[in-house]
């Protein structure tokens, strides 16, 4: 059977677009392109849409749980954690795991260093 569509991408809602757009693009690529209300990285299946209203998620937990996150795989979780660092990522304060590790982009959102 064939599939009732294709992929296009995640969208992610975020209070300001054009700068998660950019973290991302630092993080995995792409060229940003849109407008204040939406922005796509290029060749990269994610998209940033503007929430005024965005309360980010509380990690763990269940009262705003994460619903989603982006796994991002990496040669040295040592290097690419100083570097996300430096593009305004937090570490969580909970680290479940000692092959990943678990950080907050600008906005809020979980996103996870994954050992290669």
């Amino acid at each position: 059977m064939p599939a009732i569509g294709r992929f296009g991408e995640v969208a992610i809602d975020c209070p300001d677009p054009w700068a998660l757009a950019n973290f991302y693009r630092e993080l995995v690529g792409g060229e940003p392109e849109g407008d204040d209300e939406w922005v796509t990285l290029r060749s990269v299946p994610l998209a940033f849409q503007r929430a005024d209203e965005w309360a980010p998620p509380i990690w763990p937990g269940a009262e705003r749980p994460q619903q989603a996150h982006i796994d991002i795989y990496v040669p040295d979780l040592d290097e690419a954690e100083r570097r996300v660092l430096e593009l305004g990522a937090r570490k969580a304060e909970v680290q479940p795991g000692k092959s990943f590790r678990v950080f907050l982009d600008p906005a809020g959102h979980p996103f996870c260093l994954c050992r290669e």
